[in-house]
């Protein structure tokens, strides 16, 4: 049976606003896994001078709620300051689509979590953050599960790739167990890299990949 969704939903779903990479975006974030069944990349453009949205714009990969979510967000959120844009939920999302079922409540949750990680990164790039702890191993470890093992659709911490993480005077050393030619090096390189360089007393990341080389994390972390 076809699930119940609103004429707005629909609308959002077969003509999604803002689709594909913003090219002079400032900050993006990427959440949820295909595995999963959603994910969502938020970019966004943010003015320096006032820290008002100029611009945003996003990739789903999801079912039609997925598609909403994301689509209706990036219209929501578009020349609202950073805080203002902190400031929206997920129930805003839904009602402002019609409702949602209640097996899609997830897909607002989901695109809320993506424009505020995406605002993080920005505020992380820009010197913003206002509480700032020390990077340690488990922060690490916690940005590592949003970076994508493309060869399942899980994170590198559940698919135990990260094999090490260290961290010295403002270096941070991460061991990926794959072989440095592998095809999806590159991109898992430049995923951690952005997870990891904006944290404010991180001054070097370094990514090393060697197939065999330590033991896995415990799962644990």
């Amino acid at each position: 049976m076809p699930l119940p969704y609103s004429d707005i939903v629909m609308e959002h779903f077969r003509n999604p606003r803002n689709v594909g990479r913003l090219d002079d975006a400032n900050a993006k974030a990427v959440e949820g896994s295909p595995a999963c069944g959603d994910m969502v990349a938020v970019y966004l453009k943010v003015n320096p001078s006032d820290l008002r949205i100029e611009d945003i714009s996003f990739e789903s990969y999801g079912c039609a709620s997925n598609i909403a979510t994301a689509s209706i967000i990036t219209e929501m959120a578009r020349g609202k300051t950073l805080e203002e844009a902190k400031n929206l939920t997920w129930k805003q999302i839904s009602d402002a689509l019609g409702g949602l079922p209640s097996i899609k409540v997830h897909c607002s949750v989901l695109a809320i979590d993506s424009l505020r990680a995406a605002i993080e990164n920005y505020e992380e790039r820009h010197g913003l953050v206002k509480e700032r702890t020390a990077t340690t191993v488990e922060l690490v470890t916690k940005r590592l599960k949003r970076v994508m093992n493309p060869m399942v659709g899980l994170d590198l911490v559940r698919t135990k790739l990260v094999r090490e993480i260290e961290i010295k005077d403002g270096r941070v050393r991460v061991a990926v167990g794959l072989p440095p030619d592998h095809q999806f090096a590159a991109n898992i390189k430049e995923e951690i890299m952005e997870k990891i360089a904006p944290l404010w007393d991180v001054k070097e990341v370094a990514v090393e990949f060697d197939e065999l080389a330590l033991s896995p994390l415990p799962m644990a972390l």
